[in-house]
């Protein structure tokens, strides 16, 4: 465990929230080992399931943010993504539409899902919706199938 992890457990649910808000931008995380091992210590499991999914959805929103107002200037200086996963994304997403948001917890391709939405102007409430949504059910299965 590094020792951001070990940070985050030590913070509780703001620790969870934190890890989840970095996974879910486009720094590599990943927040599982955490949100895996709160109701071992003792956390609530809705409670962490919860923080987690706030967490990662304010990751995903900074990420269509990110679409929206700035990505020729975000990602000229400081972020580069793959122009393959960039075309896997846009595919996805002009395929299956907003639902498509759902998935943004995926690895890999799922922030570049995000910040595809906010390139194209996808209403905030409509990938608010499918965000929480896909996010909150991926951590009740995971903490259910642990738990």
């Amino acid at each position: 465990m590094n020792e951001l992890s070990e940070l985050a457990l030590a913070l509780g649910y703001p620790g969870v929230f934190l890890v989840s808000f970095i996974a879910s931008t486009l720094i590599p995380f990943s927040n599982e080992i955490v949100v895996a091992a709160m109701p071992s210590l003792g956390y609530n499991i809705w409670l962490t399931a919860i923080w987690a999914t706030a967490g990662g959805y304010f990751g995903s929103l900074l990420n269509y943010l990110v679409g929206k107002k700035g990505i020729d200037f975000f990602f000229a200086r400081w972020i580069k993504i793959r122009p393959v996963r960039w075309q896997q994304a846009e595919r996805i997403f002009q395929r299956w539409g907003n639902w498509a948001l759902f998935f943004v917890w995926l690895p890999i391709i799922g922030d570049p899902l995000a910040i595809i939405a906010g390139v194209f102007n996808v209403d905030w409430r409509v990938f608010s919706f499918w965000v929480f949504t896909g996010k909150f059910l991926r951590f009740i299965v995971l903490l259910g199938i642990l738990y």
